[in-house]
């Protein structure tokens, strides 16, 4: 989380285009981010330098003999008239085209981009004042864009919340991905779940980059991302190139449309899909409808998670409260497509706060497994009430956190077969589940345990209140004698 002298210097940046006119929260976000891609790459050309210099051999090259004056680290020092020239007309068009290659995805959604720092003095400014940001740890590049993408004020306006950094780190951590799994976020936004997946494959994975065919895979075919506002999509694909990953494939696509063809192809969905949303019939892509006939975004993209999943692929997809109780019959028929025909593993229900300041929704996280041919015999529940943020508005930092006590005991499952419903974790039968009309809201089974409580016989108690009565009237005395 970014505080401190830390927040003090994003706020002066950040103030610093407000007051320059650049206003729009996603323009501010966008620009910076273009910089922070313009002096990351300056950093990994150095980091490449280094390395190569240690193993005593060829450095790879980010930035050719002839393109030295674009470095960060170079045109910095030139006067801002100067330093303006050379953003504006050759290190831009430099990162447009910077993967060779004009038709790829990369290219075309960077070909609209703008660079939009209308003067010298303000651009110079800006470069100053990023250049005392501490960009070179990976955990604060990562909190730096989550306080950045705080401000955005449109937030959830179209049923897009963004999720919470912690929140996508757990759901990554109960998922585990592999160096050999083929992930994708199918609204994807700034492609934070693909970003921490790519974490948490280098951190578990110390050879992962010494295998060429691994290598290759998590460069250029492991992460996917989908969304419809190419401002995302580019401050996604650049989010995920600043974190290693060489070629994202990041696109603008619906994914709930005819368009996407995408048919089990993946082995791991991590998503937080918009779920406000509400389509017609004739935008929607019609294998989809087939599973629930429903113009709910929620519920369809759960049957477009079921389609692209490749059999034993996962998911770990966070919905609505309603997706689990709904009672028409699109929200029966999903809910029992995934209990009757797959492997639906757990269901963590989440606190109304987590999504605060931008909505006060009730979530939870379906965790499940495509089989095509069923498997859910028990249902895991959980009933998380604190994530280490209060849960008001402000969300400060708590020492109430069940977040690692979720991953421990989703991992541990077979230890959780005797807890009692009064625990904060249990099992329920598929039957029962089936009994209830495929219900999956924890609290159609969760008991609540009553403690006894014992009080006083009434005459005691008014005895009791006669005696304090009868020293506020001896108080009273007292004082009156005084005055």
């Amino acid at each position: 989380m970014v505080t401190g002298e830390l927040k003090n210097k994003v706020d002066k940046i950040w103030e610093i285009f407000w007051t320059g006119g650049i206003t729009n929260p996603l323009s501010v976000i966008e620009q910076f981010t273009y910089l922070l891609f313009i002096k990351g790459l300056d950093d990994k050309q150095t980091d490449l330098e280094q390395n190569a210099e240690i193993f005593g051999i060829e450095s790879e090259k980010i930035f050719k003999e002839n393109h030295q004056g674009l470095r960060w680290k170079n045109f910095k020092q030139l006067p801002a008239k100067d330093m303006h020239e050379v953003i504006s007309k050759e290190i831009f068009p430099f990162i447009k085209t910077m993967h060779g290659d004009k038709d790829s995805a990369f290219a075309q959604y960077m070909d609209d981009a703008i660079f939009m720092i209308p003067t010298p003095q303000m651009l110079e400014k800006i470069v100053t004042n990023i250049d005392t940001l501490p960009l070179r740890d990976r955990d604060a590049n990562g909190d730096l864009y989550e306080y950045l993408l705080s401000k955005v004020a449109t937030a959830g306006t179209n049923g897009q919340f963004r999720t919470p950094r912690h929140i996508i780190k757990m759901m990554v951590e109960l998922m585990k991905p592999t160096p050999t799994d083929i992930i994708i976020d199918p609204a994807a936004g700034t492609a934070g779940f693909l970003v921490a997946a790519g974490e948490y494959l280098q951190k578990n994975n110390e050879g992962l980059f010494a295998v060429k065919e691994l290598r290759d895979h998590y460069n250029k075919t492991m992460f996917h991302g989908n969304d419809m506002d190419r401002t995302m999509l580019r401050i996604g694909a650049m989010n995920m190139m600043l974190h290693g990953v060489e070629n994202p494939n990041i696109e603008y696509r619906d994914s709930l449309s005819e368009s996407n063809k995408d048919e089990e192809e993946y082995t791991l969905v991590l998503a937080n899909p918009p779920f406000k949303g509400s389509l017609d019939y004739d935008s929607v892509s019609a294998d989809l409808l087939k599973v629930t006939k429903t113009k709910k975004t929620e519920l369809l993209f759960l049957s477009l998670f079921l389609r692209i999943l490749k059999k034993g692929g996962r998911c770990a997809s966070i919905v609505p409260d309603g997706v689990l109780f709904g009672s028409s019959q699109a929200h029966k028929a999903i809910r029992k497509e995934i209990v009757e025909k797959h492997h639906l593993h757990g269901v963590i229900s989440m606190p109304s706060g987590v999504f605060k300041p931008y909505a006060g929704v009730s979530t939870a996280i379906l965790l499940f497994t495509k089989t095509g041919a069923g498997g859910t015999d028990k249902v895991w529940f959980y009933d998380m009430k604190a994530d280490g943020y209060s849960l008001d508005d402000k969300r400060q930092p708590i020492e109430e956190n069940d977040i690692q006590d979720i991953i421990k005991r989703y991992h541990n499952r077979a230890e959780e077969r005797d807890r009692k419903r009064t625990e904060q974790s249990f099992f329920v039968d598929k039957e029962e589940i089936v009994k209830n009309d495929y219900d999956l809201s924890i609290n159609r089974y969760k008991e609540i345990e009553y403690e006894e409580v014992e009080y006083e016989e009434p005459k005691v108690i008014i005895g009791k209140i006669k005696d304090l009565e009868q020293q506020i009237l001896q108080g009273l005395e007292d004082l009156e004698r005084m005055v």
